[in-house]
Formats: structure tokens, C-alpha cells, sequence
């Protein structure tokens, strides 16, 4: 595959990412920091967002397997989780932990484990269309784009 075709395919993988919902526009400021001075900024940043947020998904399993869940704790994980989805523009994550706080509020349950079940869904999501964006970006890059 040529460069322009590369090129023009990461730009309409990219949008379709925006269309979608996957991103918001704190992605498109993510990318106006990287420079020749540091062009893995975003892979880095990125790759940070994957381990904390994985982190936390589990931590958040194990807190709702509890006998008492302790419902401030399971917040205090959404919370942190929702921050950091928001600072890469992972908008449909992001917007999981929304609803996923509101049933930590009302101490409920089972709304808490179906909102873990999407959360895990958006997380794995985002994280397989990040990992294929890098990769186009990574083609373009060895083609010589």
C-alpha cells in the first residue's frame, strides 16, 4: 500500500473513531502535544490510560464481589476512571462511568455490575480501536508518511 492510500486511510479511520463516539475532541488536543521532540507522546499516554484503567476495572470486580459492597469505594474508582477517560477523549467510556456513578449513588447493586459489564464492553472497545489507529499510524510512519 502506497503512502496516500495509508494516509487516506488512517484520516477515515480516524473520523469514523469521532463519528462513532469513541473520541471526543480532548483526543485532538492529546495529539497537538506531541512533537518531533517526543512523537510517542499519545502512545504513551495512552498505553498509561490502558494499565490504570485495567487496573481499576478489576479493582472495581473485586469492590461489587464484596458481601457489603462499599459503595464509596466503588465511586471513588468510577470517578478516578471517568477523569481519566475524559483526559483522552474517550468519550463512550467516559460516558459509562456517568451512569455508572448515578447507580453508586442510589447504592444500587445490580445497576453497578450492568454498568461494570458495559464499562468493560466500552474499555475493550476503545482499547481495540486505539491499538489499530497506532498501527495505521505506524504503516504510514515506516512508508515513509
Amino acid at each position: 500500500m502506497d503512502v496516500v492510500q495509508l494516509q487516506k486511510q488512517l484520516a477515515d479511520y480516524t473520523r469514523s473513531l469521532f463519528n462513532e463516539g469513541f473520541l471526543d475532541d480532548q483526543f485532538n488536543q492529546l495529539q497537538q502535544l506531541q512533537d518531533e521532540s517526543n512523537p510517542e507522546f499519545v502512545v504513551e499516554v495512552v498505553s498509561l490510560f490502558f494499565q490504570d484503567s485495567q487496573r481499576l476495572v478489576n479493582e472495581l470486580a473485586k469492590d461489587l464481589e464484596q458481601q457489603s459492597v462499599d459503595f464509596k469505594k466503588v465511586d471513588a474508582h468510577v470517578h478516578q476512571l471517568k477523569g481519566s477517560s475524559s483526559s483522552i477523549g474517550a468519550q463512550r467510556v467516559q460516558k459509562a462511568c456517568i451512569s455508572f456513578r448515578n447507580y453508586c449513588d442510589e447504592q444500587n447493586t445490580e445497576g453497578c455490575l450492568k454498568c461494570l459489564q458495559q464499562l468493560k464492553n466500552e474499555y475493550s472497545l476503545v482499547k481495540n480501536k486505539l491499538e489499530t489507529l497506532f498501527k495505521l499510524e505506524q504503516q504510514l510512519l515506516e512508508a515513509g508518511g
